[in-house]
């Protein structure tokens, strides 16, 4: 008996003095272990605090940021910035925002509601420790809720991604409704099409490089969770991510779930179901902060109808709104327990929740398996994808939509013979090649009918390509095809353009044909004719160039040909001329004109337009200085090799702070110009070896 004891004892204190046993998430609450790229390393014993310890790392990290977003969020931002937040202000009220998080965090799971709550009561707890972290502008809309959080997440997921303040000033205006802003790249390849016999997971998000679109990268650690990846600031899970047996990545899809209507104005009313219904009134009032500090208050008023919030009046016409998904409260729930998931089972149990309203999903694990899902809270109705994009006349609730297609009813595709799927935005037909998935087989309403429907048809192409003639892939290999910016579109036109120039053109336009023949045809930062290219291009505009419309039964090589070769002359040899007066060369390198700018460092640009057919995607935007800045594409890139353990590489463009004093605000775009991602550390041992600073919370 006495041995026994001893034995014990022993044992104790051996785990007592070497940590054996003795989870390193359980000794003194949360611990914050920050890496030298600021990547916070969460270790909690529980949920709640190893959330709460995530709330205080987004404080730290984004904090003025953080405060204006969930100020926004609550319909205040004018109280607290003044009029230049009135027309966000107007929007998420009229949207009804705040009063529906305070709905849906009613009806969040005990469990979940505590996480908002402790997520929340971090980012407090780290404001009363630092108040001066924040400007004093940003420090009145403290303390936050978890209710702030939902709002948060609803106005980011449902009215930014699903609809935007752009889309309804269009329908206001009567104008085209423009797509959503953001794209994104997906792989997920099988261990038969890999070098290591793994799977690999791509994920490769095109976002804003700023504002609600930021994302943060982070690892939770606690019992039966061990998750990497990123969200975006001010959300309290990981978004996308891999845990040790499995992974997912999301892209932008298009379900056309947020409908616009008409409706009949009669008689201080509507027409509705063959009679007179009479608006819905609500009065609001906005305090809108002075110069001086005083406050003006605005009352203004929102209109209800049985089809939908009234958008605008015009005339006998308003028009009205029907969103997807707002009866749908768990989104966070579901990706909780998608990072919880050790299975493909587990994983797919999550998924069938359908709380996320949209997004195409990518996923990788352990045991080989991958998946493709068009994710969408689909409604059930008739007529085509591209009719229910427009807007459309209601007279009664027959016009409108009651439910959505079950998961089993939504495109998929596990383990494909071709051992790889991919997304870059197109319809889910194209998920691998050759086409396993047929748009016969689903309603007409559900998605885009053929890849010539894609919103960024030449990347989506590049996509396809890249993966078709690719050889077995190493993980290294597939995040050197990520980054890619071969320009689809110049080898569909140049092997025309180029011979019609040296024969046809004046001496001008020779010489941009000799230059257009030398380029590579990428937008590296040292590629030349790029420059020129681009401008060509988006001067005679992508929809004026082709003489043959997208084929199905050519579907990756057209759009093709020159619809008018004498106009695509006369422009190359416009812009040639004007990039003499601008840039003294045709061949400028592309790094000389476009830059990519994050905190306080700026690189020549590396990427190039999605829409002009590069992989590796850079929005730009003008400068006044006849130059371009990137102000959006790639801003996550995260290379997941599913092996025994997890291999990773990743990269933040802009880093993973947004707060202006930081050294993490822009410290990885060097790494990114450079073509280099950095490693995920995963282990304590790993994280210690490059730590930066160590934080123990109460």
């Amino acid at each position: 008996m006495l041995k026994r004891i001893g034995l014990g004892l022993l044992a104790c204190v051996l785990c007592l003095t070497l940590g054996w046993g003795v989870p390193s998430w359980g000794r003194n609450g949360p611990e914050i272990l920050w890496d030298r790229w600021g990547i916070p390393h969460i270790f909690a014993s529980d949920q709640e605090s190893l959330l709460r310890a995530f709330g205080w790392a987004q404080a730290q990290g984004h904090g003025d940021l953080l405060l204006q977003l969930y100020g926004e969020a609550r319909g205040r931002a004018s109280e607290y910035g003044g009029i230049d937040y009135l027309a966000t202000d107007q929007y998420v009220q009229m949207m009804a925002i705040p009063e529906r998080a305070q709905a849906w965090y009613d009806q969040q799971t005990p469990t979940m509601r505590a996480n908002l709550t402790a997520f929340a009561a971090g980012i407090n707890q780290y404001f009363q420790q630092y108040p001066q972290a924040v400007t004093p502008a940003h420090r009145q809309v403290l303390p936050v809720s978890g209710v702030d959080v939902l709002a948060h997440v609803q106005r980011v997921l449902y009215f930014q991604f699903l609809t935007n303040p752009q889309q309804i000033e269009a329908v206001r205006n009567h104008q085209p409704i423009p797509v959503s802003p953001g794209g994104s790249n997906a792989w997920a390849i099988a261990p038969s099409r890999s070098r290591s016999g793994h799977a690999l997971l791509l994920a490769n998000p095109h976002l804003p490089w700023g504002g609600l679109y930021r994302w943060t990268e982070a690892q939770l650690q606690a019992p039966g969770l061990n998750l990497s990846g990123v969200t975006l600031v001010g959300m309290p899970v990981l978004a996308m991510g891999f845990n040790d047996n499995l992974g997912w990545s999301l892209t932008v899809n298009y379900p056309h779930n947020v409908n616009f209507y008409e409706l009949t104005v009669q008689d201080g009313g509507y027409l509705w179901q063959g009679q007179i219904q009479t608006f819905g009134r609500e009065r609001k009032t906005l305090k809108i902060r002075q110069a001086d500090g005083s406050f003006q208050a605005l009352e203004w008023e929102i209109q209800h109808s049985e089809a939908g919030v009234v958008l605008s009046q015009q005339g006998d016409r308003a028009y009205v709104l029907q969103m997807a998904g707002l009866d749908r409260p768990q989104v966070l729930e579901q990706f909780w327990q998608m990072g919880q998931a050790s299975s493909f089972s587990d994983f797919e149990a999550a998924l069938k929740t359908l709380q996320l309203p949209m997004f195409n999903l990518l996923y990788g694990d352990r045991e080989g398996n991958i998946f493709y899902l068009y994710n969408a809270l689909a409604p059930e109705r008739t007529g085509t994808w591209q009719e229910w994009g427009q807007i459309r006349p209601a007279r009664g609730p027959q016009d409108l939509w009651q439910g959505y297609f079950a998961y089993p009813n939504l495109p998929k595709l596990k383990n494909p013979h071709t051992g790889w799927l991919q997304n870059s935005n197109d319809p889910p037909w194209t998920s691998t090649w050759p086409s396993q998935l047929k748009p016969t087989d689903y309603p007409a309403s559900l998605a885009a009918a053929n890849l010539g429907l894609a919103p960024e048809i030449f990347r989506s192409q590049r996509s396809l390509k890249l993966l078709q003639t690719a050889e077995k892939l190493s993980l290294e290999q597939m995040i050197q095809q990520s980054l890619d910016s071969r320009l689809e579109l110049a080898d569909r036109v140049l092997p025309l353009l180029i011979p019609s120039a040296k024969a046809l053109a004046n001496p001008i336009g020779i010489e941009a044909a000799q230059v257009l023949e030398r380029w590579d045809r990428q937008n590296n930062a040292d590629s030349r004719g790029a420059v020129l290219f681009l401008l060509w291009a988006l001067t005679l505009g992508p929809e004026r160039i082709f003489s043959r419309p997208w084929n199905p039964q050519d579907p990756l090589n057209t759009p093709a040909g020159l619809a008018d070769l004498n106009t695509a002359l006369a422009v190359l040899e416009g812009v040639a001329a004007q990039m003499q007066l601008l840039y003294g060369s045709l061949d400028v390198a592309w790094g000389e004109v476009v830059t990519m700018t994050a905190g306080k460092s700026t690189r020549p640009a590396q990427g190039g337009p999605g829409n002009l057919g590069s992989f590796r995607v850079l929005e730009l935007r003008a400068k006044a200085d006849q130059r371009f800045q990137a102000i959006a594409g790639t801003s996550y890139l995260s290379g997941v090799e599913f092996s025994n353990p997890v291999q990773a590489q990743s990269i933040l463009v802009y880093g993973n702070a947004s707060q202006s004093q930081s050294p993490h605000n822009g410290d990885q775009l060097l790494l990114y110009s450079q073509n280099q991602l950095r490693p995920v550390w995963r282990t304590r041992e790993a994280i210690q070896a490059h730590l930066e600073k160590q934080e123990q919370l109460p």
